[in-house]
């Protein structure tokens, strides 16, 4: 018998990017990226696992947003393309270097690579969607949502209606997409504030996450830590994120991504190679970019990037297995310690970005392979487990009101909250109040009904916490601040035009095209509750 369980948690989150209107923008490639590094490489470990009779169990959040642009037919004819490009760049790589030895076999390295992304995306005719729901319906994977566009609720909690937009209308996506109502969800960033959870209980949401030190700090103080979720006054169950393993992960210094033998991810072939010979390759104004082509390792601290020397998968590969043995040796020592303490086991609860594994984490993916083929083989003091099935083989736990927190910076609301982001919430909370005054009206036609959805989705698009989240770090600024403009510029015509009855259905059917998340969407969601 396993005397403790250990929860391995991914959030598989972008911002809702799709631009119709435009051959090219640079910000729809943060999917692509996404699909090549991250989510097919996942389906690849997982197939990998279930053909080799290894029962895994993962927990994964799909943001809506992200659903939806997995799902859209003209983001994945476009996918379809940037892959095409890819395997062009790499072939021509190949035979470009035929008289570099390392560098051609990195090369066929990366044939191989794409060549298996492209197997698996004609596979499932390019829905990689209905590829994950293959393994929650085998049980291996749990699939969570989160806020209907990632919407940082703590600070939209003055419009209670707005919150549960966020969270009603995911639920509604997640019914829509995958036949079942979500058991859990990801707050967006972690962030919780007390009462939030009474919404959850309403929509039918059995638990959520949260960081370590809103347990921590719950009232009373919990007797187990975040080794144990803790139940809400209302019934809905909070796990916490473990410390421990987390920064084994996450820390850029003792973390396992830094080792020297990784993927050096800031050396790209979009920005190294001859200009003339890549142009085909980068953006069509000529500007370089990365292409996910990666020649060099991390090799060593504090070395400049014309230092690096070349990559290795193979070495790489056996790095990611010796990580791998590390993290489950340290939670069995883990999992011993605790239960002595405890007598009764812990849950060690692993959350993290998606995206870490594969697109910032190269090898990230084959470390996922190794610690399940690991933990399945060669140890058995604990047991891998989902959040939903521990708590129905653990339905007694202590009653807790946690403490206020998110997973960012200082552990509250501060990177969402500052001198760059602090204009968008008065324009946030003005449209959110224009929201609700506009939710208690009848329609009088289809038009009138088509401009309050529509209104509805430009709300929830602006509310993205990605664009703060964006402005706070300095990246792609101009981009978020674009979007937030745009999604509230559009939703104050829309409100106008609705308040007096005339409505520019040419112009409202563009804004349908482009933004045409939640097409099931009632904008009654925003009556008051």
């Amino acid at each position: 018998m396993a005397i403790g369980y250990v929860a391995l948690v991914l959030h598989a989150h972008l911002p809702f990017v799709r631009h119709p209107e435009s051959d090219y923008v640079l910000e729809e490639e943060w999917l692509y990226e996404a699909i090549t590094e991250t989510y097919i490489p996942l389906l690849k470990v997982f197939e990998g696992l279930k053909r080799d009779g290894i029962d895994f169990k993962i927990t994964m959040s799909m943001t809506p947003p992200l659903v939806s642009m997995l799902r859209d037919p003209l983001l994945q004819e476009r996918y379809d393309a940037h892959l095409a490009k890819l395997e062009e760049l790499i072939e021509l790589e190949v035979e470009h270097n035929v008289h570099n030895g390392h560098i051609r076999y990195l090369g066929e390295h990366y044939a191989t690579e794409f060549n298996e992304a492209r197997q698996i995306w004609e596979q499932y005719d390019g829905d990689l969607v209905t590829a994950f729901k293959k393994f929650q319906d085998t049980n291996n994977l749990e699939i969570i949502t989160c806020g209907a566009t990632h919407g940082y609720l703590p600070l939209m909690k003055m419009y209670p209606q707005a919150v549960w937009a966020q969270i009603q209308v995911a639920c509604e996506h997640y019914q829509q997409t995958f036949g079942q109502a979500p058991r859990g969800i990801w707050l967006p960033e972690c962030a919780y504030y007390e009462g939030v959870e009474r919404m959850l209980a309403d929509a039918g949401l059995r638990y959520f996450l949260t960081d370590g030190h809103g347990i921590l700090y719950a009232r009373p103080r919990p007797r187990f830590g975040t080794y144990a979720p803790i139940f809400t006054e209302t019934g809905v169950a909070v796990f916490g994120r473990d410390h421990e393993s987390s920064q084994q992960v996450w820390s850029s210094e003792v973390g396992y991504p830094s080792a020297a033998e990784y993927r050096e991810f800031y050396k790209d072939l979009g920005w190294e190679a001859e200009y003339d010979y890549i142009k085909p390759y980068i953006m069509p104004n000529g500007q370089r970019k990365n292409t996910g082509i990666k020649y060099h390792k991390i090799t060593g601290r504090g070395l400049g990037l014309s230092d690096k020397a070349l990559y290795d998968p193979y070495w790489a590969r056996e790095k990611a297995a010796e990580h791998a043995a590390n993290f489950m040796y340290n939670r069995e020592r883990q999992s011993e310690h605790l239960y002595g303490i405890m007598q009764r086991p812990p849950i060690i609860v692993s959350p993290y970005d998606a995206e870490l594994f594969g697109h910032w984490w190269y090898e990230g993916p084959w470390f996922i392979d190794y610690l399940f083929r690991k933990s399945w083989y060669d140890q058995k003091t604990y047991a891998m487990i989902h959040l939903a099935d521990y708590l129905r083989s653990h339905p007694v736990q202590q009653v807790c009101r946690p403490s206020q927190s998110s997973w960012g910076f200082k552990g509250f609301h501060e990177y969402w909250l500052n001198e760059t982001n602090a204009w968008i919430y008065p324009h946030l909370h003005k449209a959110a109040e224009r929201m609700i005054e506009i939710s208690h009206l009848e329609p009088e036609d289809e038009l009138q009904w088509r401009g309050l959805n529509q209104a509805a989705r430009e709300l929830l698009l602006a509310q993205s916490s990605d664009w703060a989240f964006i402005m706070r770090t300095g990246t792609m600024v101009p981009y978020a601040v674009r979007r937030t403009r745009s999604h509230l510029m559009r939703f104050n015509k829309l409100y106008e035009e609705v308040k007096i009855g005339k409505i520019d259905s040419g112009w409202l059917e563009k804004v349908e095209v482009m933004d045409n998340i939640f097409p099931e969407i009632n904008y009654r969601v925003y009556r008051p509750l």
